[in-house]
């Protein structure tokens, strides 16, 4: 073997030293250069992943670099939130869905495989409320009437399941009321919706957009929305709050996530080419087509935001029992 001063030993081992050291930054600072996959944990057709795909068109774009969606939906948004935080974190996964996975599932699942904080967000990019909601048979117009009928009666309330936004909100109708509420699940917002067009429940918190057509043919009748705003698609109709009962605001935000130990630089590309993308005029007017709420809020007014929403889940899943196997 031939002699090697210990100077040049010495000298290669901390060149490959440096060269590992930097790989890391030399890799944030040449993001993306490769292929980045949006994980929506949602299945296909939903608003979440309308929002996902008009936002992979954008920074594709804006990035120069293909950007394809897959869903991986289950667990209400577990499975996909669970391979998402599994991931390398070098911004070229990411999770792109709702609130509720961090927000609700934590208090209403008995175990998860991941934590809320394996991921973190990259930014709030919306909110939209659901559409309080009767069938037209039951001859109910106004909040008012809808609580009286509750404690007099009982109300049978559809949800497109157990855990999801329409069962919180029916939970928090009967908490913040003390009416009788009767929650039905079902599996998904449509079969949901058509069961109050049907009479099979009395009705529903739901997303706007698909009890829109049922309202126009009065088959639904609209009494209020959840969000403290006034949905774009019906704008005569009442928030929650403007028809005296503030206690039953509710709203999804729509968000983006990356694994927890993904590096700032990485982040904030993602954050910049993201709000650039939100404000075309095409995925604005996409937007307003699904009832949501331009809602920017990055980093920790981001985190903030999730926090309050998840503490007051957290309080009526306590109160409720709510839990989901």
């Amino acid at each position: 073997m031939p002699f090697i001063p210990r100077r040049v030993a010495c000298n290669a081992v901390l060149g490959i030293l440096l060269a590992v050291l930097a790989g890391p930054t030399l890799a944030q600072a040449n993001y993306p250069s490769k292929t980045i996959k949006f994980v929506n944990n949602f299945p296909p057709g939903g608003p979440s992943d309308i929002l996902a795909r008009s936002l992979a068109d954008a920074l594709q774009s804006s990035l120069k670099q293909t950007v394809i969606v897959e869903n991986k939906a289950g667990a209400r948004g577990n499975l996909g939130a669970d391979a998402v935080a599994k991931s390398a974190a070098d911004g070229y996964t990411v999770l792109v869905g709702i609130d509720t996975t961090f927000t609700i599932n934590p208090h209403i699942y008995k175990t998860m495989a991941f934590k809320a904080s394996d991921l973190k967000p990259v930014l709030i990019m919306a909110s939209s409320g659901l559409l309080v909601g009767v069938n037209s048979g039951i001859g109910i117009k106004t909040m008012t009437e809808l609580v009286a009928r509750g404690k007099s009666k009982g109300l049978a309330l559809s949800s497109g399941g157990s855990g999801s936004p329409g069962h919180l909100a029916a939970e928090l109708f009967s908490d913040a009321t003390q009416a009788k509420v009767a929650h039905i699940p079902y599996k998904g917002n449509t079969p949901a919706v058509m069961a109050v067009v049907a009479g099979e429940v009395d009705g529903g918190m739901l997303a706007t957009p698909g009890m829109l057509p049922h309202v126009k043919s009065g088959k639904v009748t609209p009494m209020a929305v959840t969000s403290a705003q006034r949905s774009q698609l019906l704008p005569d109709t009442p928030t929650v709050a403007e028809a005296g009962l503030k206690d039953l605001e509710q709203e999804v935000l729509y968000l983006v996530m990356v694994p927890a130990a993904t590096p700032e630089p990485v982040v904030q590309t993602l954050q910049k080419a993201m709000v650039e993308g939100l404000n075309r005029p095409d995925i604005q007017a996409r937007m307003a087509n699904l009832d949501l709420h331009p809602e920017v809020h990055t980093g920790a007014d981001a985190a903030k935001r999730l926090q309050q929403t998840s503490e007051r889940y957290a309080r009526l899943a306590r109160a409720t029992g709510m839990k989901v196997e």
